[in-house]
């Protein structure tokens, strides 16, 4: 059965540790792994701008041993108005997995349901889950482990990140705090399903609107731009209280580390003296990406093979 990386929960508990395992590996031994050696092809889609997607996926899917074709919605059919599901039949026929990054997560769903090989999201306005495997791998590279740490996020609780960090930390036997305005919430349908997910790995969800709530204890602060692309010119006074800056990091726990995906603004959503501290992990968390991509591509591909059951063993040299 082909195996698809939509959303966070796509990945059982036990899946997600053997990818993240997997990129650690990969980490360690850059270019020791070329399941994509011949080199088979990934399509690399674009409806909006990205910087780090478009660098780690290229670079990594090369390092695999493989070609990215990237495509932008400008420069392909499919953003003059070509049908997904046309789009999804002409791909599967030439390359080996598909990796988009578009917004309604319906046309991602509808890309995968239409092909034979796997889809990856690069993120859509409902989930960004290439960029929580990432924030997952910098925090048990920086803390030996992930199960039973707390990782508080501030800031849009309706957006991507937020809902992923439910998705990915609950999976990961996490507690996962959102601090986020009332006026804000996440989807009730994905606190829920995170909340199922936490009380059989032992983690917890709590959404609340007092930041220094969110923050008291925590091992991991977490944090991503107020402006997300398409809503440039909104209001972000909402936001002022939840800035991750020198006296929210003080109410956490004394060794607690700070995420960022990236882009970010100093003096917005969080403060030059932490995005540069010693506390931030932002700049791994950024590399990270082409470790724990590479291993999801390998992960996917391997368990998208006829009659393959068990996890992945790379194609090391």
């Amino acid at each position: 059965m082909v195996r698809h990386f939509l959303r966070d929960d796509d990945l059982t508990p036990a899946e997600q540790a053997e990818v993240l395992e997997l990129a650690a590996v990969m980490k360690r031994d850059r270019f020791g792994y070329r399941p994509l050696e011949g080199p088979r092809t990934v399509a690399v889609l674009f409806d909006k701008p990205s910087t780090r997607t478009r660098i780690s996926f290229a670079v990594g899917i090369a390092e695999l041993g493989g070609h990215a074709l990237v495509l932008d919605a400008g420069t392909s059919q499919l953003g003059r108005g070509e049908s997904i599901a046309d789009t999804a039949r002409v791909l599967e026929r030439q390359v080996g997995a598909i990796v988009w990054r578009t917004s309604a997560q319906e046309r991602i769903e509808e890309m995968a349901a239409g092909t034979s090989v796997p889809v990856v999201n690069a993120l859509t306005d409902l989930f960004h889950p290439c960029q929580i495997l990432a924030d997952l791998q910098t925090v048990a590279e920086a803390k030996g482990g992930l199960k039973g740490l707390t990782l508080a996020y501030f800031g849009d609780g309706a957006n991507n990140m937020a809902h992923s960090y439910l998705l990915g930390c609950a999976t990961a036997g996490m507690h996962v705090r959102i601090g986020a305005p009332a006026a804000l919430p996440p989807e009730p349908a994905i606190v829920a399903r995170a909340e199922e997910i936490a009380a059989s790995t032992g983690g917890s969800v709590t959404v609340t609107s007092d930041a220094a709530r969110a923050a008291a204890g925590a091992d991991v602060l977490a944090t991503d731009t107020w402006v997300s692309m398409g809503q440039e010119g909104k209001d972000t006074s909402l936001y002022e209280p939840y800035a991750v800056d020198e006296a929210l990091l003080s109410r956490a726990d004394g060794e607690a580390i700070v995420l960022h995906c990236l882009p970010a603004y100093r003096g917005k959503e969080i403060s030059a003296a932490v995005l540069d501290g010693p506390r931030s992990a932002v700049w791994n968390e950024a590399e990270n990406r082409l470790h724990a991509q590479k291993a999801l591509l390998t992960w996917l591909l391997q368990r998208s093979e006829p009659g393959a059951e068990s996890g992945p063993e790379g194609s090391a040299p």
